[in-house]
């Protein structure tokens, strides 16, 4: 925008737009569209202007963001407290947000969690074999070796009641 009328400067509102579609794929950090937008703009007063909008427009908003995509791991890709925070600063998301968001997270439960969504397709594996596995699956993902050990105890039990 200019100083004297309230239209849009047209390369700040192309960036805009450009910032619009790459939030159409997925939620964003701050982070992440700060990033984004260096790439495709050298005007850093563009760039704070649009995120600015877009934080106006509740677009972005990084606890929010965190929060998601917690439950989104949870769900989907279960990690540890120490994967996620990893995960999360890379995004660029404040270190008190993601203590905030992960005060209650139990490694040992997503452990379990991660670990019982896969030892079936192992089944078939000697149990040597299948130990191996299931804790480098869990190391992968971050999981300390109090949390892996616990996990393969416990899933371990249920299969054997069960199986």
């Amino acid at each position: 925008m200019s100083l004297f009328d309230d239209t849009p400067d047209p390369q700040e509102e192309k960036l805009f737009q450009t910032a619009l579609r790459y939030l159409a794929i997925r939620p964003r950090s701050v982070g992440e569209m700060t990033g984004y937008l260096a790439k495709k703009s050298q005007d850093p007063a563009h760039i704070s202007t649009v995120i600015d909008r877009l934080k106006q427009y509740r677009y972005l908003n990084d606890e929010e963001f965190a929060r998601i995509f917690i439950e989104n791991r949870k769900r989907n890709q279960p990690k540890s407290k120490f994967a996620l925070t990893r995960e999360l600063r890379q995004k660029g998301i404040r270190s008190q947000i993601i203590s905030d968001l992960l005060d209650s997270y139990d490694d040992m439960q997503m452990a379990v969690t991660a670990l019982a969504a896969r030892y079936q397709r192992w089944h078939h594996l000697d149990p040597e074999t299948r130990q191996k596995k299931a804790f480098n699956y869990l190391r992968y993902r971050g999981f300390n070796y109090e949390a892996i050990r616990f996990a393969w105890e416990q899933v371990a039990k249920d299969a054997d009641f069960s199986g």
